[in-house]
């Protein structure tokens, strides 16, 4: 439940903070003083949209704070540990510049507006004073009946069902509608995937093949080049050893005077016969081990000219051809798959069809017996509150097309008067009748609502008398079961609450306030005669607060 508020530079308001019980707490004011202001800095902590007009004259920023206690609300909690939040308490915070521009946290981390909303949706609900002008709308009368039922998975998952099957009524049409261009493509993509399959060139082949066959075609000419240079540096005649040699016998002949001037020439030649003879040696190993293999080259060359041929034909580069191998394979599985089968397809639309009929029909029959209850529970609350010849009930009627919402259509019917048949509730209830008929609606969906925490904004307006006083009295029973906070303008509602707030509004110094305070019980009795009688107070209408008070005290003792 909601256990704090906490305002600052808000609207009329610089500085609140409000705790707040269990229990009914009436809230009540002059016309203008504040009562929105509250509901409005209550909404923007829940996720409501912000505008410039929230902060204060003269303030740069508004400042919002709620805090609830969580230990009675596994779905609040489940939702904050979800995201890895601390779950024992709830604080929200929203803060708004005076650009419009807002932030949010939640549990002292950063989030945003929507997470504010989906929690939110777990800790409390909002009753307005619109609320009747809703039920003026046929196509709410289904969801209510759906969140007094409390099937909202059922009813996600029929909705998801109804989806789905939409989707693959559209993907058959489209299907159908271009088969023939489909099934063409497919031939095309079976036959080019065929041809690269039997290919199946490998990842780098290409390159190792045209290695391979510069390195083959080109064995006899390097076998030819390195047997002629073995030769020219052979020992026998002709060769450049021989001649060496030949030149350091002459020079060493030399008288030993003149072949001392020649000793680095010789050593340079001594030098030259090793390098040519090793030479020689290293070019005939490298002749003796070059292969001669033209059945070889004849197999890379038919290879490379079939790869080469087929990349024209794709109008590719031959490197290009391992990727379009996987492309056009890629796309047959995607055409070949279920998805654009029609046979396959045409049975998944028949199946999510008959799922959905199935999940449609279990909906019913729960609304079936929903609709029995929520027309006798809102007929009792109507006869509180003095509508007791009305009779109230929920129709249901199919729909001549499926949908997401099931099977039916449903709308609330009411007879006012005995012997008169049942009539839309948009067209025979009048503007008091409607407030009352929202109301007993609000009360027994708020008292069929998981969460205890409940605001009604004065949802008794048109009403009075005696009417007023059960109102009171339907508000205080649901408060004693959890938290009711409702603005009221009628004393005999304020009177049954367990906690009165008071909000007025103060001008100091050119500059209009808010404050708001709960009141005791001489402040309540003030208040009240207020309500009953006025600004001005006399003892009459003081005492007649005072027996008010009194008498719906004792009522709940």
């Amino acid at each position: 439940m909601l256990t704090e508020l906490a305002i600052s530079d808000f609207a009329i308001v610089d500085q609140l903070s409000l705790e707040w019980d269990s229990g009914m707490t009436a809230i009540t004011g002059e016309t203008g003083a504040g009562k929105s202001i509250l509901l409005g800095a209550l909404g923007l902590c829940l996720g409501e949209r912000a505008d410039t007009g929230s902060v204060r004259h003269g303030c740069e920023r508004a400042d919002l704070t709620a805090r609830f206690d969580v230990s009675a609300l596994p779905g609040a909690r489940a939702w904050l540990e979800a995201r890895e939040m601390p779950s024992e308490d709830c604080l929200l915070r929203r803060v708004v510049t005076r650009s419009g521009r807002s932030k949010a946290w939640i549990n002292g981390l950063p989030a945003t507006v929507s997470d504010l909303k989906a929690l939110g949706s777990h800790l409390i609900e909002i009753h307005g004073q619109h609320a009747h002008q809703g039920l003026m709308r046929e196509d709410t009368h289904l969801q209510l009946l759906d969140d007094f039922a409390g099937h909202h998975a059922a009813i996600a998952t029929l909705a998801e069902t109804y989806r789905a099957w939409r989707d693959a009524q559209q993907r058959l049409k489209r299907l159908s509608e271009d088969d023939d261009e489909i099934r063409a493509r497919l031939q095309l993509l079976r036959y080019q995937v065929e041809e690269l399959d039997q290919l199946s060139l490998a990842e780098g082949e290409l390159y190792e093949l045209e290695t391979e066959q510069e390195n083959l075609a080109h064995a006899e000419e390097r076998l030819q080049e390195a047997q002629f240079a073995a030769q020219c540096c052979d020992g026998d005649e002709g060769g450049a050893l021989p001649l060496l040699h030949q030149a350091v016998n002459r020079l060493s002949a030399l008288p030993g005077s003149e072949r001392g001037a020649l000793a680095d020439a010789l050593s340079m030649l001594g030098d030259a016969c090793i390098q040519v003879e090793e030479a020689g040696r290293e070019l005939n190993h490298f002749a003796s081990s070059v292969e001669l293999d033209p059945e070889r080259l004849a197999q890379v060359e038919q290879r490379l000219s079939e790869v080469h041929r087929i990349a024209r034909k794709h109008q590719v580069p031959p490197e290009e051809l391992v990727a379009l191998h996987q492309r056009l394979s890629d796309e047959l599985a995607e055409l070949d798959g279920g998805d654009n089968d029609l046979d396959s397809l045409s049975a998944e639309v028949e199946r999510l069809k008959q799922t959905w009929r199935e999940q449609a029909e279990a909906v019913s029959k729960t609304r079936r017996k929903a609709a029995k209850r929520f027309g006798k529970e809102v007929q009792d609350q109507l006869a509180f509150l003095a509508m007791d010849k009305a009779s109230f009930e929920v129709e249901l009627t199919p729909r001549d097309t499926p949908s997401a919402e099931g099977l039916e259509r449903a709308r609330l019917l009411i007879s006012a008067n005995p012997g008169q048949p049942a009539r839309p509730l948009t067209k025979v209830a009048s503007g008091g009748e409607l407030s009352r008929i929202s109301l007993a609606i609000q009360v027994v969906a708020a008292q069929h609502s998981t969460i205890p925490s409940l605001v009604f904004d004065e949802v008794d307006v048109g009403v009075s008398g005696a009417t007023a006083e059960v109102v009171g009295q339907l508000l205080r029973r649901l408060g004693s079961n959890g938290q009711v906070m409702t603005v009221t303008h009628l004393p005999q509602v304020a009177a049954q609450a367990h906690q009165h707030l008071h909000i007025a509004k103060q001008a100091e110094d050119d500059t209009t306030l808010t404050q708001m305070a709960v009141l005791d019980e001489a402040g309540r009795v003030g208040e009240l005669a207020r309500m009953l009688g006025g600004m001005k107070l006399t003892d009459q209408t003081l005492a007649h607060a005072r027996e008010m008070l009194d008498a719906s005290q004792r009522a709940h003792h």
